[in-house]
């Protein structure tokens, strides 16, 4: 035990010999202290400036994360009059091209979006309904959609 201890300490001792005749030799020692300080320090600067960047970007990370979960529960937002609810519905209701534009009316009420107008397939009436669900500010959609060769709902059928 004490034999690879020695070993130790002289390996250690020759080490630190080499490095301080390296370091203080008198014709080169000055040069060589000067570019090792500096290439210490510029290390040092690369590892303070990663950890910089991956501060930002874990912070943008965060403040994003944020904002999206926020968008997406819209607090304090307020709820559209419904004028404007009912254009906001007619703009994406109506963004399909094969939605016959003059055959269905959008009004708003409250909230309520009510449907009304006669359509080709029930499939475009259920897509028409989920589409106006899909839309932020509607409580409730009432379909007076009807196909054709069948009379107009008189009263609306909640959907």
């Amino acid at each position: 035990m004490a034999r690879k201890q020695r070993k130790r300490q002289f390996v250690r001792g020759t080490l630190l010999g080499w490095l301080a005749a390296y370091f203080f030799d008198p014709d080169r020692g000055k040069r060589r202290r000067a570019v090792a300080r500096s290439w210490t320090l510029a290390r040092g600067r690369k590892v303070l400036r990663r950890g910089e960047r991956a501060e930002r970007y874990a912070l943008a990370t965060a403040t994003g994360k944020t904002q999206a979960l926020l968008h997406r529960w819209s607090f304090g937002k307020p709820q559209p009059d419904d004028a404007t609810l009912a254009h906001k519905v007619e703009s994406i209701v109506f963004r399909d091209s094969s939605v016959p534009k003059g055959q269905i009316s959008i009004n708003a009420e409250q909230g309520v979006v009510y449907l009304r107008g006669e359509v080709s397939q029930q499939s475009m009436i259920d897509a028409l309904v989920e589409r106006t669900r899909g839309v932020h500010g509607v409580k409730d959609v009432e379909s007076l959609l009807h196909l054709p060769g069948q009379e107009a709902p008189m009263h609306s059928r909640r959907v």
